[in-house]
């Protein structure tokens, strides 16, 4: 098992994919997070995250695999791959719900565009993973479901299980065109955050505004862009529902929201796509519960 293994990952290493070692029989790395980080080693001057640390060097990989049936992370970002991931429903008693192959196939359609045929790995949970090279002139981040529902993207910050992984004794396989193709431009379009230039200019603060509102925007931003990794998506939420209610009330501007929230969200390490559905979501939920609150309250 060790050595089918470690084939699997020399051979992704000879594509120039920069590999990294999973806990056998499971998606989870097997190195160390950063509070168990012992700062020696590769980490001496600091701790290196399974990213930085992924390899292309077969010393390295065989090393690593001789200790133990390691299933193989594919670390996207350094690469240069964008995968798209189509996953499966999660609740399987919903036979009806369609899954992301079949809401990709939706949105090639609804674009005129035909469903692309690149190297496709077929996961251990039925679903497909789509290998394309990424760009080089933009660097692009994972989003999830921002192109559509059940159709996630990995990219830098993000990895993939590679093909000969297996889960629960299921293996990831390929299937279909071994040729990797690179991503179409439609589809880099979609995933291509829009340049700050382009952005709606943020409103400056009205007169005489009430000196708690511009404390709870500077405390919430802030919140955000100091938010440690694993706490930022639920930190820059809860952010944008406590400032929506200030959005529901007109104390607020929706674009400042969304210009100061977005910001810090981006430099805490979320990428823009992610930052934006977030945003979305948490301020139109606060806005319709306090528009109701209020209504309620007249």
């Amino acid at each position: 098992m060790n050595e089918a293994l470690m084939r699997a990952a020399l051979t992704a290493a000879e594509r120039g994919w920069h590999v990294f070692p999973l806990r056998p029989n499971t998606k989870r790395p097997a190195l160390h997070g950063e509070m168990a980080c012992p700062r020696t080693g590769p980490c001496a001057g600091g701790h290196r995250k399974w990213e930085v640390r992924a390899t292309t060097d077969p010393d390295r990989i065989r090393a690593a695999w001789a200790h133990a049936p390691f299933n193989v992370g594919i670390a996207t970002g350094p690469s240069g791959l964008l995968v798209v991931d189509l996953d499966v429903p999660k609740d399987n008693g919903s036979t009806d719900a369609p899954g992301g192959a079949a809401t990709f196939r939706a949105l090639c359609e609804r674009t005129g565009q035909p469903v692309p045929r690149t190297r496709t790995v077929r996961t251990a949970s039925g679903g497909q993973h789509l290998y394309f090279t990424a760009p080089a002139a933009v660097r692009l981040h994972n989003t999830a479901g921002t192109l559509a529902p059940l159709v996630d993207t990995r990219a830098w910050g993000g990895y993939v299980v590679a093909a000969g992984s297996t889960i629960n004794g299921t293996p990831y396989e390929q299937e279909g065109p071994a040729l990797l193709r690179p991503l179409p431009d439609w589809l880099k379009t979609l995933l291509v955050p829009p340049h700050p230039v382009n952005r709606p200019p943020v409103a400056a603060p009205a007169s005489g505004r009430r000196p708690y509102v511009d404390a709870a925007l500077a405390k919430e931003t802030a919140a955000v862009a100091t938010a440690r990794e694993g706490q930022r998506n639920a930190t820059l939420l809860r952010a944008g529902r406590a400032l929506g209610r200030f959005v529901a009330s007109g104390d607020l501007p929706r674009t400042e929201v969304e210009d100061a929230l977005q910001g810090a969200g981006e430099s805490a390490g979320l990428s823009a796509a992610e930052c934006r559905a977030t945003l979305r979501s948490a301020l139109d939920w606060s806005i319709t519960h306090n528009q109701t609150s209020t209504q309620e309250a007249a």
